[in-house]
């Protein structure tokens, strides 16, 4: 797992430089799918939490009008929406680095 680290220089009150350092961690592609495969909606909370509340929600109204039929539709919507979630938090935090 990869370790990003974000700098950030400011200027205290007597114009002497301090700096914060923040260490936070990548989130795996990989370890999302594997989760949100085993788990469906829950496993999403890996990767986003409100899409594995949405999706928790729209998988049960699914399962009890379709009998649990439908799940076969929802679970992989599921691992895609887990997989694009963590490639955008990995993004957004490279994104921080550059800055």
């Amino acid at each position: 797992m990869e370790k990003s680290t974000i700098a950030v220089v400011n200027m205290s009150d007597n114009n002497i430089p301090t700096q914060r350092i923040i260490v936070t961690s990548t989130k795996s592609v990989g370890i999302s799918l594997i989760l949100t495969f085993l788990f469906g909606s829950i496993g999403m909370l890996y990767s986003t939490i409100w899409g594995a509340v949405i999706m928790s929600v729209v998988s049960i109204i699914t399962a009890v009008i379709t009998f649990g039929m439908g799940l076969f539709l929802v679970w992989p919507i599921c691992m895609i929406w887990g997989a694009f979630a963590t490639a955008s938090y990995n993004k957004k935090l490279f994104e921080q680095i550059k800055q």
